[in-house]
């Protein structure tokens, strides 16, 4: 039973935006790409746990806070054999361990070695657990789900699993029998309420409003080159047609994104659209989709 389900995190719903408003840095490109490449393969091995059977809560995309140390667990799978944390990784390509070290092949690029990632997240679960006096089995691992990745020198006493063991692990999870207890309740029920929504570590590049480039983007390809006609934002790149109120409050949830402290007013709105239509029909949106604070020239919206 899926209990918590996966989202975007807000940080790459930022990257996105600013993308398209300003020019990233080849390192900040490089962080968005990182980002895309690993929520699609997150989302790919959600897809593929869809299939478990039998009593078992799974919950996605958890960060915790455990003895003032914070760590991020992709997906937690809640069985009667044990706790199973799993680490997603999309990597793509050839890579290979050297001590401690992943490189990849190709470009010599080092990367984060996800099981000492992996082995942190795993003593600080086992300190929650301690913490809450629970006595359960947890078994961690490392997934790499991309039919395109392969390791080498990969230690066969380490928790990696590969693209080709991924089927054979879901089957021995989906084969053994689960029937869940009320403590297996109370520690999906702790674990959820001791979700951080704000992560902490979260970085963006440095950015104000002014330098922001302004304009009405397209929804498919992120083109400012669009224009307004028969009630649609038209993409002058890829033709893309979007009806005009849902781009206005496409674009009034990428202000409240970027600048979560200011007021959504309707001029605030007309600046950011870069005029793309008339001062009237923002204000009409906001008063269908938000609600209205005060009742002056002063009011914004929540």
């Amino acid at each position: 039973m899926l209990i918590k389900a996966r989202t975007e995190p807000m940080e790459l719903i930022a990257l996105r935006h600013l993308n398209r408003r300003m020019e990233l840095s080849s390192q900040e490109k490089f962080q968005l790409w990182t980002m895309e490449k690993g929520f699609t393969g997150e989302v790919l091995f959600d897809r593929m746990t869809e299939t478990l059977a039998e009593e078992r809560f799974i919950i996605d995309d958890l960060l915790l806070k455990v003895n003032n140390s914070y760590f991020q667990l992709d997906k937690v799978i809640i069985s009667q054999d044990g706790i199973y944390l799993i680490d997603v990784k999309y990597h793509e390509g050839d890579y290979y361990l050297e001590g401690d070290k992943l490189f990849s092949v190709r470009s010599s690029r080092e990367y984060k070695n996800p099981i000492i990632q992996l082995t942190r997240s795993e003593t600080l679960f086992r300190q929650l657990l301690q913490n809450l006096k629970m006595n359960h089995l947890v078994r961690a691992s490392v997934i790499f789900n991309n039919p395109e990745f392969t390791l080498y020198h990969a230690p066969m006493d380490q928790p990696i699993i590969l693209p080709t063991q991924i089927n054979r692990l879901l089957n021995e999870i989906n084969s053994t029998p689960s029937k869940l207890d009320e403590s297996h309740k109370k520690l999906a029920q702790t674990l959820l309420s001791m979700h951080q929504v704000k992560n902490p570590y979260a970085t963006l590049p440095e950015y104000q409003y002014e330098k922001l480039e302004k304009g009405m983007h397209c929804s498919e390809c992120g083109s400012l080159n669009t224009e307004i006609g028969d009630y649609n934002l038209v993409c002058g790149k890829c033709g893309t047609h979007e009806r005009i109120e849902k781009a206005i409050v496409r674009h009034i949830e990428e202000i409240k994104v970027l600048f979560p402290g200011k007021k959504i007013t309707t001029q605030t709105v007309y600046e950011w659209c870069n005029g793309k239509v008339s001062r009237r029909t923002f204000l009409r949106v906001l008063k269908k989709n938000y609600r209205a604070i005060g009742t002056t020239k002063d009011a914004y919206f929540e």
